[in-house]
C-alpha cells in the first residue's frame, strides 16, 4: 500500500488520464505528487529523464503519458506514434528502474490485443494473432512497455503492473476535429450543428461496430486501487464490461447535446475493428467495478466541453 505521503510521480498529468489519476489520488489523501510539463520535462530525452530520476526519486510512478490520437492521426503518422511512444515510456521505465522505484503502473491501450481476439478479450489472447492495422504502430509500442515492465520483474523482481484501459472519455478529453477519438469527435460534431442549425450531421461508416466506453475518472480508480492491490507480469484490462454501437452512441450523443436534425451514415470510410469488447473478470475478481454509466458520463464530459474552451480548440 502507498503511504499518504509517498513522493508519487503522474507522468502525463495534463492529459486525460493523468489528470484524472492526480485528482483521485488528492480525493484519497495523497499529498505528495510530483508532476512536469512536456516544456519542463520532454520524456522521450533520456538523459533529461534520468536526471529527472536521480534527483526526485519518486517512490511510486503512474505511466499516463502518450503520444495519442484517432485513426486518421494513427495512419498518418506511424513512424512518428511508434517512436515518441517506444522511447518516453522506455526511458521512464528503465529511469524508474535505475533509480529504485517501488513501484510502477505503466498505461496501455485496448488496441493491443488482436484484431480477430475472441470477443470480450482477456488479457491472455495478446499476441495470439496480428493487430488492427490502422493503430498497429501504437499498439507494437504500448506492447512494448507492458512487456518491459514484465521482463523487469522476471530479470531483477521489480513489482511493476501495467493496465490497459477500454475508450476513455470525459474531462479534459481532446475535442480536436481531426485528432480526437469517436465520442469527444461526436461532441463537437453535434455541439457545432446545433450551434449552427444544420439539418444534418454525416458520420462515418455505417454505425455498426460494438465499442464499450469506461468514464475517465473511474479508470484513475482502478488505477490507485491496482498501485495498492494488485502485483503480476499480466495486464489488468479496465473497462465496464459492456457495448453498444457506434449508432446507438451516436443517437445518445445528439440526444445529450440536444442536435435534433437528421443523422446520416457515409459508408465508403471506415467502420474500423468490427468489435472491441474487454473480459473485465480479472479486475472485478480483485474486487474493483466501474461506477458511471454511459449516459451520465456523456453528461459530464458535455459539461467539461462547454467549461473549457481551450479543450474545445484542441
Amino acid at each position: 500500500m502507498m503511504e499518504k505521503n509517498a513522493k508519487i510521480y503522474v507522468a502525463g498529468h495534463r492529459g486525460m488520464v493523468g489528470s484524472a489519476i492526480v485528482r483521485e489520488l488528492k480525493r484519497q489523501g495523497y499529498t505528495n505528487i510530483i508532476t512536469r510539463t512536456h516544456k519542463e520535462l520532454d520524456l522521450i530525452n533520456q538523459q533529461a529523464v534520468n536526471d529527472f530520476f536521480e534527483a526526485e526519486e519518486p517512490e511510486y510512478v503512474f505511466l499516463a503519458a502518450a503520444k495519442v490520437g484517432g485513426i486518421i492521426a494513427n495512419q498518418s503518422a506511424l513512424a512518428d506514434f511508434m517512436y515518441d511512444n517506444m522511447m518516453l515510456e522506455m526511458n521512464v521505465i528503465h529511469a524508474a528502474w535505475k533509480n529504485g522505484c517501488k513501484k510502477l503502473e505503466f498505461l496501455g491501450s485496448s488496441c493491443i490485443y488482436p484484431r480477430l481476439a475472441p470477443q470480450p478479450m482477456p488479457e491472455s489472447c495478446l499476441l495470439t494473432s496480428s493487430l488492427e492495422q490502422t493503430n498497429e504502430a501504437y499498439a507494437l509500442a504500448k506492447i512494448s512497455g507492458l512487456k518491459y515492465c514484465e521482463y523487469l520483474n522476471r530479470q531483477y523482481g521489480t513489482d511493476y503492473i501495467s493496465v490497459m484501459p477500454t475508450n476513455l472519455y470525459g474531462p479534459n478529453d481532446n475535442y480536436h476535429p481531426e485528432h480526437s477519438h469517436v465520442l469527444p469527435a461526436l461532441i463537437r460534431r453535434f455541439h457545432e450543428a446545433k450551434e449552427a442549425g444544420a439539418k444534418s450531421v454525416t458520420c462515418w461508416g455505417d454505425g455498426s461496430p460494438l465499442r464499450e466506453f469506461l468514464y475517465v475518472d473511474d479508470l484513475a480508480n482502478l488505477c490507485v486501487f491496482l498501485m495498492n492491490n494488485y502485483s503480476g507480469n499480466e495486464t489488468v484490462n479496465a473497462g465496464t464490461g459492456k457495448e453498444l454501437t457506434i449508432k446507438e452512441l451516436t443517437e445518445l450523443v445528439a440526444e445529450t447535446v440536444g442536435y435534433e436534425g437528421e443523422i446520416l451514415w457515409d459508408t465508403t470510410r471506415p467502420n474500423g475493428t468490427p468489435r472491441k469488447l474487454l473480459d473485465v473478470s480479472k479486475a472485478a475478481a480483485l474486487g474493483w467495478t466501474y461506477k458511471t454509466e454511459l449516459s451520465d458520463g456523456i453528461k459530464l464530459a458535455y459539461d467539461d466541453f462547454l467549461n473549457n474552451p481551450m479543450r474545445a480548440e484542441r
